[in-house]
């Protein structure tokens, strides 16, 4: 199928069809329970970034979940292939992709009657990302709140699976954004020490050390990832170990990692700035030139020039000034 250049397709069910005839039942058990995985890569000038570790992020969800999407890895990165090639096109100027996968474990059958659709639900897919809300946090910084919310354990439910289960992050970021419209949240553990937000790792910068919470009790994502290995590369010492909110609040510099984002500076956490001053810090602006030669494509440029008014906003800045 080939893309009409109005709508976006997406691969529902084993076929390709435009968006709007993707039609989930209300017994879908990923709408009803949260019963379903997915992931997420993004493409930069449509062009996909470590699609491969993504798709086999998925598949390691898809074994925790104990859930058969009915196909191979290589055949869903095949598929997703595809369904990113039809939809390139209409990509707008200066934007990119999430592009992805879904899958739930299928309908809840009524008992006695026929089953509407046997087997999971398999959704591939590609979503605009969202550059003009967030272009300001790489002018800015991001602003960190920690909510009351604490983290799921993962003796109750590992967070190292991607599973469509949000609520508990989703709660966490809904308190952060009713203080602060602009907030990211970044939720603690049971125990008190940091832990991870909606879609995004957090970072530390201390006396040119970086630290971030151990993979034991986030999910281990694909940018957090890269930014440990470029960090290596470049001689920064990386250190994986339970952070509290002294840690955060004594830090130098501090930096979210997302799919979306890639690698983006924080401000400050709970309205404490923190102290190198600086939007980038030393490190963090290091670890983002890094990022956009690996990537060989200026993923901060992008952003900022989503800002209102162009290129006459754009511009890193002091905190302190």
């Amino acid at each position: 199928m080939r893309s009409n250049n109005t709508e976006r397709v997406a691969w529902f069910n084993g076929q390709l069809v435009p968006e709007g005839e993707v039609l989930l039942s209300f017994r879908d058990r990923g709408f009803k329970f949260g019963d379903a995985v997915f992931d997420l890569a993004r493409t930069f000038a449509g062009n996909p970034f470590k699609l491969r570790e993504h798709v086999d992020r998925l598949y390691r969800s898809l074994a925790y979940a104990q859930l058969d999407p009915g196909m191979s890895a290589q055949e869903m990165l095949r598929i997703t292939e595809e369904v990113l090639e039809v939809n390139v096109s209409l990509l707008a100027d200066n934007s990119d992709y999430w592009v992805g996968q879904r899958i739930s474990r299928g309908i809840d059958p009524v008992e006695g009657e026929p089953v509407e659709q046997a087997g999971p639900t398999v959704i591939v897919e590609c979503t605009p990302i969202p550059f003009h809300s967030r272009a300001a946090c790489f002018r800015d910084g991001i602003e960190i709140i920690v909510p009351s919310v604490r983290r799921v354990p993962p003796e109750c439910l590992s967070p190292r699976a991607k599973s469509h289960n949000y609520l508990n992050l989703v709660m966490g970021d809904l308190e952060a954004r009713a203080r602060n419209p602009e907030a990211w949240a970044v939720l603690l553990d049971t125990s008190g020490n940091l832990c991870e937000g909606l879609g995004s790792n957090i970072f530390l910068v201390q006396d040119g050390t970086l630290y971030t919470p151990r993979e034991d009790f986030v999910l281990p994502g694909v940018s957090r990832q890269t930014a440990i290995d470029l960090a290596h590369d470049i001689g920064i010492t990386v250190i994986e170990r339970d952070l509290s909110l002294y840690d955060a609040y004594i830090a130098d510099e501090a930096f979210l990692t997302s799919t979306s984002l890639c690698l983006c500076p924080a401000r400050s956490i709970n309205g404490v700035e923190f102290n190198s001053g600086a939007i980038p810090g030393e490190i963090t602006a290091k670890l983002m030139e890094a990022y956009k030669r690996l990537v060989d494509f200026d993923f901060v440029e992008q952003y900022l020039a989503h800002l209102p008014g162009g290129d006459a906003n754009r511009g890193l800045r002091s905190t302190g000034a």
